[in-house]
């Protein structure tokens, strides 16, 4: 797939690749930019104005919005749905079975995880729900099938165990709720 399959905006490294797995190729958008790297798997859905940081990787049965930014060495891991204007930074970790909203930010390293119980019991993978709006900090975690609310900030570091209310702040290890301070309040703009 080249450049010129996604219009004259389009800025798509040769060493890209699109379609693993199969000879067929993922469905994206117009005006993407798809660096170096950067492996997207043929049976993916991804929307205009996609971006990718270097060697990010998106696996089968994703669908991506518009406006979305993978970063460098960020993953999503398959059967994952991501909203518009959504920013994964450096080092993101999306397991299966992720839902994520509209406008949602994932700071560097920030780690979702679908298994309760890795490697002692066969159990069924429930990957997190991120609502619209909602903002996860560096190196935080989210654990098997927490929802974080509309609106919710989650600070660095924080190790999330259980739902977070929509608009409420989601700090320490495990984390604690504590009202969202005024400052962090209206959502998440696009940049």
């Amino acid at each position: 797939m080249t450049d010129a399959a996604f219009g004259p905006e389009a800025d798509v490294h040769p060493d890209a690749t699109l379609g693993e797995r199969t000879d067929d190729e993922p469905t994206i958008g117009a005006e993407p930019t798809i660096r170096r790297g950067t492996v997207v798997y043929a049976d993916v859905e991804i929307g205009d104005r996609f971006t990718t940081g270097h060697d990010a990787l998106v696996r089968e049965d994703t669908t991506i919005g518009d406006d979305v930014l993978v970063g460098t060495q960020a993953v999503i891991d398959g059967a994952c749905t991501i909203g518009d204007g959504t920013r994964l930074q450096t080092g993101v970790y999306l397991p299966a079975n992720t839902t994520v909203g509209d406008r949602v930010f994932f700071g560097p390293h920030a780690v979702l995880t679908n298994d309760p119980y890795p490697l002692r019991t066969a159990t069924e993978l429930v990957g997190p729900t991120i609502e619209d709006d909602a903002s996860i900090g560096a190196n935080a975690t989210i654990l098997p099938g927490v929802t974080v609310g509309e609106g919710a900030f989650v600070a660095a570091n924080a190790v999330v165990t259980e739902d977070v209310p929509p608009e409420t702040l989601a700090v320490g290890s495990p984390a604690v709720h504590e009202p969202l301070p005024e400052e962090l309040e209206g959502g998440n703009a696009s940049r």
